[in-house]
């Protein structure tokens, strides 16, 4: 888990200063002015280990490694040994390395998720959660087999994702490299030709103008246009990290015409699965609240979450919370509120969960098939234009040269 330094004002106007760990610098806030304080600053605090060197660790590498830890658990063999046994099956080398660590710190006394926090860029919020609840409860085992059952559901919702999404990637990518291969080594040809024709630049139609000019701009000024995409992305991304800007970001997300509703709903099913599966380990819930929103990914979201949690301590339900925030639709909030009333919350949101991974990939098929005839569409348009760009000009120059070769043929008669 991150650990932030932070600065408040207490309700006397002291002006304090400390060190927390939080999921997030918005929950942390969140969970200061809970207590009456009014947040000036929330900084994250650099770990001096950022997660056992370069690289990163795959998604499928760590459901593997829950899945096989927790058959040793549920065998009887110690957490040191079982540490021991993963770090030599495991295929992912940085892995390896943390497991080792790992290993080390419970060798000295240390308990498995105080050593595993040490890795936020490697073990979520959610991951470090349940294996505490399973060290407290004495359920270790079970918590590493939900634990894996999460990791490989959420596997493979981004699988589907990512497969939906190759097919429409790979045209654009397509289509841009056909683009600029074209005005940059094709069309210049073609412009020599109009010249030696006799065509005059004033000649050439507003098309053939509009294409010879950003022909000229890639060959002569390539620089630029890679700057220029250089600096948006950096600029985007500075914004993004601002919390005005990933507010504002994740609000798009949610209002795009065509994929908000598919971030709504792959959001939906982060929240209901996550929470579901901290319920049932049994970790408390306005700990387990405050893990979903910081793993949830999207601020708006995360901030009707942390609203539900405030009024969760303050004796409320769930429900109605979620419910005024906009962002969960009735049946969320019709399901949460039987399963409170039932005492079956985790199961209604195993429900809820599997309802909207099962509408994210009907959404992704549908996607699918509407973009692959818009993107051919588009690539169509793209590519007509460049050809009726060229051959404006060839038909002006044929022309020329039928009416100056009539006239010459009408002379010599004369």
């Amino acid at each position: 888990m991150p650990t932030f330094a932070y600065t408040f004002r207490d309700s006397m106007g002291t002006v304090r200063s400390g060190t927390s760990e939080a999921e997030s610098a918005e929950i942390l806030r969140k969970r200061l002015q809970e207590q009456g304080f009014t947040v000036t600053e929330v900084r994250q605090i650099r770990s001096q280990r950022p997660g056992g060197g370069w690289g990163r660790v795959k998604l499928s590498d760590l459901a593997i490694f829950c899945r096989q830890f927790s058959t040793m658990q549920d065998a009887g063999v110690s957490i040191v040994r079982s540490l021991d046994v993963l770090a030599q099956q495991t295929q992912s080398a940085k892995l390896r390395r943390i497991i080792m660590d790992i290993q080390a710190e419970v060798e000295a006394g240390q308990t498995l998720s105080k050593a595993m926090s040490k890795y936020p860029n490697v073990f979520s919020n959610l991951f470090i959660g349940l294996i505490r609840a399973g060290e407290v409860g004495g359920v270790l085992e079970e918590s590493l087999q939900r634990l894996a059952a999460f990791l490989e559901a959420d596997l493979a919702l981004r699988r589907k994702v990512k497969a939906a999404l190759t097919y429409p990637t790979i045209v654009v990518i397509a289509a841009l490299a056909i683009v600029i291969g074209l005005v940059t080594f094709i069309l210049p040809k073609f412009f020599e030709v109009f010249r030696d024709l006799g065509i005059k630049q004033e000649e050439f139609p507003v098309m053939t103008l509009i294409l010879m000019d950003f022909s000229n701009f890639l060959t002569s000024r390539w620089y630029v246009m890679i700057a220029i995409v250089v600096l948006v992305v950096i600029a985007f991304r500075m914004f993004v990290r601002t919390r005005i800007g990933r507010r504002l970001y994740d609000r798009l997300k949610l209002k795009l015409p065509v994929f908000g509703p598919l971030n709504h709903k792959i959001a939906l099913a982060r929240f209901s699965r996550t929470l579901s599966t901290l319920l049932s380990s049994g970790v408390p819930i306005l700990q387990a609240l405050e893990t979903v929103a910081g793993t949830v990914a999207n601020e708006i979201i995360a901030e009707a979450v942390m609203e539900a949690r405030a009024r969760i301590r303050e004796g409320d339900r769930i429900g109605p919370p979620l419910e005024k925030s906009g962002m969960f639709p009735p049946m969320v909030v019709h399901m949460i509120s039987i399963g409170e009333e039932s005492g079956a919350l985790d199961q209604m949101l195993s429900k809820v969960a599997d309802f909207y991974e099962s509408e994210v990939e009907s959404t992704l098929q549908s996607l699918t098939s509407a973009i692959e005839p818009v993107l051919i569409v588009l690539l169509g348009v793209m590519v007509g234009f460049i050809v009726i760009s060229l051959l404006l000009p060839l038909i002006t120059a044929v022309s020329n040269l039928a009416g100056g070769q009539a006239g010459a043929e009408g002379g010599g008669g004369a």
